[in-house]
């Protein structure tokens, strides 16, 4: 059913986020083209991944931070699909390991 198919990916989501450190992301540079994406969360801060200066900004974008508003889009489309949520699940479920 594809509701479930929006729901199982709501709790993808959630659950990938629980996994990456939380807090601000924010790129800082270690090479002109090569960014260091670092969470910071109350002082603390932890390296999240090594980009490249064209794909930082999509990291950054995509930090834990949106998965609450995520998460709850799917679930709300879950009751009425709409082909744009459909394609999101899957691909959502589709990069989960």
């Amino acid at each position: 059913m594809t509701g479930d198919l929006l729901r199982r990916a709501a709790d993808e989501v959630e659950r990938l986020a629980r996994q990456a450190p939380p807090g601000r992301w924010t790129a800082r540079g270690l090479l002109a083209t090569r960014p260091e994406i670092v969470a910071d969360d109350d002082g603390r801060t932890e390296h999240v991944a090594e980009a490249r200066s064209r794909s930082a900004p999509w990291i950054l974008t995509m930090s834990p931070a949106v998965a609450p508003a995520l998460a709850a889009w799917l679930r709300e489309a879950a009751d009425d699909p709409t082909p744009a949520a459909v394609a999101l699940a899957t691909a959502v479920l589709a990069g989960a390991p």
